[in-house]
Order: C-alpha cells, then sequence, then structure tokens
C-alpha cells in the first residue's frame, strides 16, 4: 500500500453483509474480497473467524492498533507499606533460616570429626 494512502475503514454492518453474502453463496474468500472490493482476502478470513467465534457483535468492536497493556495501577498506600513490611519480615526470616542452618552444619561437622 503506498505511503499517504489512508487504509479503508469498513463498517460492521459492512462486515456482517460480507460474511453472511459469502457464507450463504458458499463463496471463497478471494471471490468475496474481489465481489465487495477488499484489498485483502486475508481480511474477510478474519472477519468469518471472528463472526463464528464471537457472532455478528464481535464484528462491531474496534480492533485496530496494538492493545494497551496499560500503566499498571498504583497501590493503595497501606497496602504498599503492608507488603514492604512483609518483604523485610520474610528477609529477616530467610537470613534467619540461613544462619541457624550453617550452625547446623558446623554442629554436624565438629561431631563427625569427634568421631
Amino acid at each position: 500500500m503506498p505511503k499517504g494512502k489512508p487504509k479503508k475503514k469498513y463498517t460492521p454492518e459492512f462486515k456482517i453483509k460480507v460474511v453472511e453474502r459469502m457464507r450463504n453463496e458458499k463463496m471463497c474468500y478471494r471471490e468475496t474480497a474481489q465481489e465487495f472490493d477488499i484489498n485483502d482476502h486475508h481480511i474477510v478470513a478474519r472477519w468469518e473467524r471472528i463472526y463464528l467465534e464471537e457472532g455478528a457483535e464481535g464484528l462491531r468492536i474496534e480492533r485496530r492498533g496494538r492493545k494497551s497493556t496499560g500503566r499498571p495501577r498504583k497501590l493503595k498506600k497501606d497496602v504498599e507499606e503492608d507488603l514492604i513490611a512483609e518483604v523485610q519480615r520474610l528477609r529477616a526470616e530467610n537470613d534467619y533460616l540461613k544462619k541457624l542452618n550453617a550452625l547446623v552444619a558446623e554442629r554436624v561437622r565438629q561431631e563427625k570429626k569427634r568421631k
């Protein structure tokens, strides 16, 4: 598609008409695209897939562009503070368990030396 030429925008009613005509008359994607002056037969295939999965209402949904992942929502102040406190507690518990494990390992080593 040449630069500066805007993409065609098809109305939901047009899309439904195309898909229903194609299915009723058992036409292939290429024939349907030619008859309705649609540049690419893959567009018709996509419309049919949406029509079969979601029904006619699915063709009314605007699907252009990338989906926005959006900006992550900020947590409430008290929830954030609770999470920070829990992380600190878990880190302290982790450190404690590491030290305990080192002490137990040291004691086991000493007992093996005595034997």
